[in-house]
């Protein structure tokens, strides 16, 4: 049965901060997760135009983590064979992402995300009708929750505990209980993740476990999207766009080769930028 879960994750940015702030967390997760064995190859990274986005970045990624499979998943299909293939459509404020798995042919997985100068009360934003409604769930995700589980574990954490934490360069923060009420700036991403995973047996236990696994990675990335707001504050896109392109270049050498710069290095040269 098709799942269709909305997130709402509402954000102490602004919407032109909020795709800054994005655009470098994606970014800085992707070198963190990436080995000389498993993490993200970038196949595709361009500027695209069509009648139903407009304007925007698309990019084509292939992700190896298979060694964060759920065992169970293992009895299924061979640890190797889980490799998943992203194509993405970036036309902030309008985003649609979808991941396929070439060893399960009927597998796929959309992320519909529009974000909105508000604090997570739109309704029906993505225009759904009524059969998609009725099986819409919406769940509201606080980031500064520090409610952990399987999936947050799997994903990683790294453990900015956003109810003591200030920036130094904005003064935003701590954000205590009900701090999105009382927010300015704020915006919030409606996240729609549609998932069919149409297989006997295991079909639905797939589709549960690969929505709390977006849930932890749309808890924990968005957590990043702000605590790491010292480091990205007083960027712009065309800034973005250029450490892109170096993003991209290492990620690809490190899975192909021994790079020869580390992680901290590439991370200290976004953080010399953003400062000047």
């Amino acid at each position: 049965m098709v799942q269709m879960r909305e997130f709402r994750v509402v954000m102490p940015l602004s919407l032109e901060e909020f795709q800054i702030a994005q655009t470098y967390m994606v970014m800085k997760m992707q070198q963190e997760n990436t080995t000389g064995t498993e993490g993200v190859e970038v196949l595709e990274n361009r500027p695209f135009e069509d009648e139903d986005f407009g304007k925007g970045q698309y990019t084509s990624k292939i992700y190896r983590f298979q060694s964060k499979a759920p065992t169970w998943l293992t009895r299924f299909a061979p640890t190797d064979s889980l490799v998943m293939q992203e194509e993405a459509w970036n036309a902030f404020p309008r985003c649609k992402t979808v991941i396929k798995c070439p060893y399960f042919t009927r597998f796929i997985l959309t992320i519909e995300t529009i974000h909105k100068a508000d604090c997570g009360e739109s309704e029906n934003v993505h225009g759904l009708t009524e059969e998609q409604l009725s099986l819409r769930q919406v769940e509201m995700l606080d980031i500064a929750s520090n409610a952990n589980d399987y999936w947050s574990y799997v994903i990683g954490s790294s453990n900015i505990d956003l109810s003591q934490f200030q920036s130094a360069r904005t003064n935003r923060g701590p954000l205590l209980d009900g701090w999105q009420a009382n927010c300015s700036p704020v915006s919030t991403a409606y996240k729609l993740v549609t998932i069919d995973a149409p297989y006997w047996g295991f079909g639905s236990r797939l589709e549960q476990a690969l929505l709390a696994a977006e849930r932890a990675l749309f808890l924990e990335s968005h957590r990043n999207c702000f605590g790491w707001i010292d480091e990205w504050f007083g960027m712009t896109m065309d800034m973005m766009r250029e450490l892109e392109k170096q993003n991209d270049s290492s990620l690809n050498k490190k899975l192909g080769q021994a790079c020869t710069v580390t992680d901290k290095d590439e991370l200290d040269d976004m953080r010399t930028i953003s400062s000047c």
